[in-house]
């Protein structure tokens, strides 16, 4: 049974454009299962993050992801991320719903998408959140793929194209273990990622940092 929607498919394809313009360059497809509850947890530069994995990853599974609830505030964007099975988190909060809707889908055997850092990166190191730990551990069935997404911020430099890579691989430290804590958990996932995808601002605001004079006391 296919459990790509066709609003998630349309999305997708409207999408695939700024893909293939992006240069986008997909590895490790095969550590996605193509059936089971499967979590995918990446790195978070850009707006463009969850579009480029979702079609990066298309071919397999269809990626529900935890997304800010301010989204739903659209009233245009709110029947297509619910089309799309997305589910609303209150970010920055620790959002016990949301997380208890993750679970639940999982447990069902969904492919669900989080970014541990719970927000852009915008260039700065940030902390991973435990929620992502506790989503592990409360489905010790589900399999855990790590992406690295590499490009997606120089979406914004048009119109010099992009190279956009995503990496998707299994955790080099195993799959989760029953007696690890959620907090360790998610810093030991984003730390693999991270090791290889650095953060990064967007180019436009990379470019305008390097052409500010720097003032002399």
């Amino acid at each position: 049974m296919d459990e790509r929607t066709r609003t998630y498919r349309v999305a997708m394809n409207v999408c695939k454009p700024v893909a293939r313009w992006g240069r986008i360059q997909v590895e490790g497809l095969e550590t996605l299962p193509e059936s089971g509850p499967l979590l995918v947890v990446g790195n978070h530069d850009s707006h463009w993050d969850p579009i480029m994995v979702g079609i990066a990853a298309l071919k397999r599974r269809q990626i529900r992801a935890l997304a800010k609830s301010d989204l739903w505030q659209v009233r245009s964007l709110a029947p297509i991320l619910n089309g799309m099975g997305q589910i609303p988190i209150e970010r920055g909060k620790s959002d016990a719903q949301a997380l208890s809707r993750a679970v639940e889908a999982l447990r069902a055997g969904v492919c669900i998408g989080v970014f541990p850092e719970g927000t852009r990166s915008r260039g700065k190191v940030l902390r991973a959140r435990s929620g992502v730990g506790r989503l592990a551990l409360e489905v010790p069935e589900a399999h855990v793929t790590l992406v690295a997404i590499e490009g997606t911020t120089d979406l914004t430099g048009f119109p010099r194209r992009p190279r956009i890579r995503i990496r998707f691989f299994d955790p080099a430290g195993g799959q989760p273990r029953p007696d690890e804590p959620p907090a360790d958990l998610s810093a030991r996932l984003l730390a693999e990622i991270r090791a290889l995808v650095p953060p990064s601002l967007s180019y436009r605001k990379r470019k305008h940092a390097h052409l500010s004079p720097v003032s002399e006391d």
